[in-house]
């Protein structure tokens, strides 16, 4: 039964298929007529020698000569069988009727034609079938040629259903998942290579500024020691500076490479909250800031705990260097059934409107930002947290602070 499951197969024998019934009718009818007019030449025969025989002899009986027609038995008649032969007819090998042979002759004829164009139709069937199935194979390899040198624009789709259609159905469908590997590989190249220049363009400027203050320090070698701890101070500035830059931006690049792996665990947000806000108590401290939190002590949410704790401290921490002197950050999170929402506001001067949709983009610095501000905080936030299934944006208004509010969609642990 697995054989008329193929779909080659079934393309095959379905024109043969036809194409028997077809030839089958067509003999059909042709026997049908052969019978026809074989039957009126022996009939118009009989007649003939009937009508003469009465014609002559009218005293014999022709319903005895019909009869012996009609009769299913047949005798051997000598007399008969001689008469035949003195006019050359042997009724063992001649038709005894001329006509009758030349018509049984025709009719032989007729059907070695008749069998001669159903065999070249089917003969022109199988080949049409096997050249379309050598086009295609033909195709596939020339496909497949195409995909070894990374060739992806190919159409190859098809609507038909026999094995080699399903085939290259298959093979363009690896096609594109191969296009989308090499578009993504070439991406992340490109990120790679974005985020190799943006490393060096940081580099920069405080490296150039350690290399002049050790050339100082190399040069005068009695400068006044206030002068060379101020020296040394700023070196081991510009150094945990360069150190937090490297480690961020390595961080991203790991993010855009897709080469971080996150593990899943339920985060109760009231500790996760109070714990990063413990770890800035520093910054807070020196501009007097005033932390409100406020939530709901059950509500929790789905992630990798350590890489959204860095990415919801730098949104904290971006709050905290832009709010004014002791102004207020008040924080604010709830769950419901399709998120979890995390609000943090604060009272700084705001960002200005043509900023804000960028203030996510790396390196990008507005207009109101400070002056250690390098614009790689808030995209290391947003790229950790669409990583793990949520969204961030931000609202703000000059003269009355900005709101960056987190949403983290519901998913099983």
């Amino acid at each position: 039964m697995k054989l008329f499951n193929n779909k080659n197969l079934k393309h095959l024998i379905l024109p043969m298929f036809i194409l028997t019934i077809v030839m089958c009718i067509a003999f059909t009818i042709q026997t049908f007529n052969q019978y026809k007019k074989v039957s009126i030449i022996v009939n118009q025969k009989i007649a003939n020698i009937i009508g003469t025989i009465t014609e002559k002899h009218q005293e014999i009986d022709t319903k005895e000569i019909v009869k012996i027609l009609n009769s299913s038995n047949i005798k051997e008649s000598k007399t008969g069988q001689a008469e035949l032969l003195k006019y050359g007819i042997d009724i063992k090998e001649v038709n005894s009727i001329i006509q009758v042979e030349n018509q049984m002759k025709s009719n032989l004829i007729a059907n070695i034609l008749l069998i001669v164009l159903f065999s070249f139709l089917w003969l022109i069937i199988i080949l049409f079938y096997l050249k379309r199935r050598d086009k295609k194979i033909k195709q596939i390899t020339k496909y497949i040629n195409e995909i070894k040198n990374k060739k992806y624009e190919l159409n190859i789709d098809e609507n038909s259903e026999d094995e080699l259609s399903n085939l290259k159905n298959e093979l363009y469908k690896i096609t594109i998942m191969l296009k989308e590997e090499s578009e993504i590989s070439k991406k992340d190249k490109e990120n790679l290579k974005v985020s190799v220049e943006d490393i060096s363009h940081q580099l920069k400027t405080p490296l150039t500024s350690i290399t002049i203050m050790l050339d100082n320090l190399k040069e005068n070698p009695n400068m006044d020691e206030n002068t060379k701890q101020k020296f040394i101070f700023e070196i081991s500035k510009q150094i945990d500076w360069i150190n937090w830059l490297v480690i961020s931006m390595l961080k991203l690049s790991k993010l855009d490479a897709n080469v971080v792996q996150f593990y899943d665990e339920k985060i109760n947000l009231n500790k996760f909250i109070t714990e990063i806000v413990k770890n800035l108590e520093i910054p807070i401290e020196i501009k007097n800031q005033n932390i409100i939190i406020n939530g709901d002590n059950e509500a929790a949410f789905v992630g990798d705990y350590k890489w959204q704790q860095e990415a919801v401290t730098n949104i904290i921490k971006n709050c905290i260097e832009h709010n004014k002197e002791n102004g207020t950050i008040n924080i604010k999170y709830e769950e419901n059934n399709l998120f979890t929402k995390i609000s943090i506001k604060d009272e700084g001067i705001g960002i200005e409107k043509e900023d804000l949709k960028h203030i996510f983009e790396r390196f990008y610095k507005g207009k109101n930002s400070t002056e250690n501000s390098v614009g790689i905080g808030l995209s290391l936030s947003k790229n950790i947290i669409e990583k793990n299934n949520g969204i961030i944006f931000c609202k703000s208004e000059i003269g009355k602070g900005t709101e960056f509010i987190i949403k983290y969609m519901k998913k099983m642990v």
